[in-house]
């Protein structure tokens, strides 16, 4: 009876565990860059004298889904998205390299390129910076081109190269801040094969419908558990009274 107990306990648990990675997608649902975490039940043996055929489930987090989103047209000269698998670069609170789909960029007082939660935008030579009052274009090579707008002088100028690496889906993991990181640490090399899309913003790849489906799969796998452990204790009471009249 207590290994019952025990397993719908341990079953209940990773299905909150679950319900919760699976609320986090939802919340998602109009981050742009966002990608859905995705997560799975796998069997582990017990561990203990008279159990050597039994197994108990535990929530694994299985990895991430790096498909495309949809791309929504912007017009914004400072919008800009991935049209291929890959990964813009941007400099964390710690100096460090890290990797986001989320283009959609802002030049600060200093005329640094950041993010709109203020993170550098990265270059092949570090942070990029553009000369204040200029317009910002970045090719689909990632090449950054500004052009005066005052000024008799309006000649465009290349103020840098975005750094754009494609190190591969299973190469990098996603932070508890949504960036993603090399999973052998380092800095992943600049790739020619991600291409920039202009005026335009990459939406999250969470499917609502998949996900609310989810969650009340979830809801009905946690009551069912509860409902286990309610019948082994049903069960053990009884045993108990037959055990006292005898």
């Amino acid at each position: 009876m207590d290994r019952m107990i025990y397993l719908a306990m341990t079953g209940a648990k990773h299905v909150m565990t679950q319900q919760a990675t699976t609320s986090q997608n939802l919340a998602n649902v109009h981050t742009n860059g966002y990608k859905a975490d995705q997560v799975s039940f796998r069997a582990l043996p017990v561990v203990g004298d008279g159990a050597p055929t039994r197994t108990y489930v535990v929530d694994n987090t299985i990895g991430h889904d790096l498909s495309q989103g949809s791309l929504q047209q912007t017009g914004n000269d400072t919008d800009f998205a991935l049209g291929t698998p890959g990964f813009f670069t941007v400099q964390t609170a710690d100096g460090r390299e890290a990797y986001s789909r989320d283009g959609g960029f802002v030049a600060d007082p200093n005329g640094m390129l950041r993010t709109r939660s203020g993170l550098p935008i990265l270059g092949d030579g570090g942070p990029i910076t553009v000369p204040t009052g200029s317009s910002v274009v970045i090719g689909p090579d990632g090449t950054v081109v500004t052009t005066p707008t005052s000024g008799a002088d309006r000649t465009p100028q290349i103020a840098g190269q975005l750094k754009l690496v494609n190190p591969g889906e299973r190469a990098v993991y996603k932070g508890e801040d949504g960036l993603f990181r090399l999973n052998a640490g380092g800095n992943a090399t600049a790739s020619d094969d991600v291409k920039v899309v202009s005026g335009a913003l990459e939406g999250s790849n969470v499917n609502a419908v998949e996900s609310l489906v989810q969650m009340i799969s979830h809801a009905r796998q946690f009551d069912l558990n509860v409902k286990l452990m309610q019948t082994s204790d049903q069960n053990e009471q009884k045993a108990s009274q037959i055990l006292a009249l005898s």
